[in-house]
């Protein structure tokens, strides 16, 4: 299935959904299966631990938090994808982000983290026929199905490499 197969675009989410290609689910998973398709690991090497303003997330940062929503929302898949109706809470990204230690990590680290997780999401969502796809739930009040949080998983990733390149790129200049 396709983006253009979402059955309801969730508000909120659909600033990233709208970043994916209109494709097949898992050819969109598995072109971002690397961060480095999106952006070279050279270039967060060299920017370090520099951030564009004070209180800001550096890239190493950005690429852990980036990891963490990608284990909540496929955790939230599994969860419609099994038809647990439950709502699910959203969670907060700041607390997330001041608990971890991706300062003390190295980006090829954190790239290696990052297609271990996206590689177990891929197997998850090879798991899903069209019927489970269009399950849905409700997460941070929002009715979302299984086939939209894969393209916000998407659209996520694209989001914060095109941040790192609008903020943090012009850095090195």
């Amino acid at each position: 299935m396709t983006k253009s197969d979402i059955p309801v675009m969730p508000q909120f989410f659909d600033r990233y959904i709208n970043l994916a290609d209109n494709m097949l689910i898992l050819d969109a998973l598995e072109q971002g299966a690397s961060f480095e398709n999106l952006i070279p690991a050279k270039t967060l090497e060299a920017l370090g631990d520099l951030r564009y303003a004070p209180n800001k997330w550096t890239v190493k940062d950005i690429l852990q938090h980036v990891i963490d929503n990608e284990r909540i929302m496929t955790y939230r898949a599994l969860r419609f994808a099994r038809t647990d109706q439950t709502s699910l809470p959203g969670y907060d990204e700041e607390l997330f982000g001041r608990n971890t230690t991706a300062l003390n990590r190295t980006i090829p680290d954190l790239y290696d983290e990052y297609a271990a997780v996206r590689a177990s999401t891929i197997a998850l969502y090879k798991s899903f026929d069209a019927t489970v796809l269009l399950r849905s739930g409700i997460a941070f009040n929002q009715t979302i199905s299984v086939l939209a949080l894969g393209f916000v998983l998407v659209g996520h990733a694209t989001h914060h490499a095109n941040i790192i390149r609008e903020r943090y790129v012009p850095l090195l200049s």
